[in-house]
């Protein structure tokens, strides 16, 4: 298949895996009641075979046991994924965050927004590492990481600030967390994270460009467009680009959530 065929594959996953995702939220969505926690048990097998393909690529250096791997770790965020956009697995706080609320206050009520589904990361990247402990595959591990350290990124820009939010695909019963993201000019952290993932798309680069064997070049092709993935997902916060329409057409129409405010004034 060869590296173009690893990063079209990288490229495809990221796009359809997303969108499936989004488009079972937005199913539940417009279901309502039980929908979200139907989803979530209806989608166990896919952890399932997550896991199963953590471990057994563990020991298989060839292509097969790189592949295994790749989409295990993938399979394992995105039910976890899943679990926190259906509302399922988030943490305590399901309020809005106050206006007015600033500094640290601010900081640990968002916390409270996430924490079980945090908690739940870094379950899964315990499970990973302990998976992939001393042995010879380890794609599953820095595909994992990859996931795992973008999306933390990503998480503290959007709390610190961001010009472009989609708040059209955040699911209803995630609509408290409206409160506590910020829309305005990017702060320092936000070129601190670009800064990191480019230097990490460049390291995969160089070994992708350097790697003695097919299966080598394969697996660095993924991790090096995971990465370079990563980082577009960072500059669609910043870029005024139709990000939003990579997945829009193939979703049903969203329920429109209203806020009591607009309740109130009859906007």
């Amino acid at each position: 298949m060869g590296v173009w065929g690893a990063s079209l594959i990288a490229l495809f996953t990221w796009w359809f895996a997303t969108g499936a995702i989004l488009y079972v939220i937005r199913r539940a969505d417009r279901t309502g009641g039980n929908a979200y926690n139907v989803a979530v048990f209806m989608s166990v097998p896919v952890l399932a075979l997550g896991v199963a393909g953590v471990v057994v690529s563990a020991p298989d250096t060839g292509l097969t046991g790189l592949y295994a791997g790749f989409f295990g770790a993938l399979g394992i965020w995105a039910w976890i994924e899943l679990s926190f956009l259906s509302g399922v697995i988030t943490g305590p706080e399901r309020a809005s965050c106050p206006e007015g609320v600033v500094g640290a206050p601010r900081f640990w009520r968002a916390w409270d927004a996430l924490a079980h589904h945090e908690i739940l990361l870094l379950a899964g990247m315990a499970f990973v590492v302990l998976a992939t402990s001393q042995a010879d595959n380890q794609i599953a591990l820095w595909t994992y990481a990859i996931l795992f350290f973008a999306r933390i990124s990503a998480k503290l820009n959007l709390f610190f600030g961001v010009p472009r939010i989609n708040f059209e695909f955040l699911p209803v019963p995630l609509q408290h967390l409206r409160s506590h993201l910020r829309q305005g000019p990017i702060t320092a952290f936000f070129p601190l994270s670009v800064t990191v993932l480019s230097f990490a798309v460049a390291c995969f680069a160089q070994l992708l460009m350097t790697a003695e064997t097919t299966v080598a070049a394969t697996g660095f092709a993924l991790l090096t467009s995971l990465s370079a993935l990563a980082l577009l997902e960072h500059w669609f916060m910043v870029i005024p680009l139709p990000d939003a329409k990579l997945w829009r057409w193939m979703l049903p129409e969203h329920k429109r959530f209203t806020t009591a405010k607009e309740e109130t004034n009859g906007f």
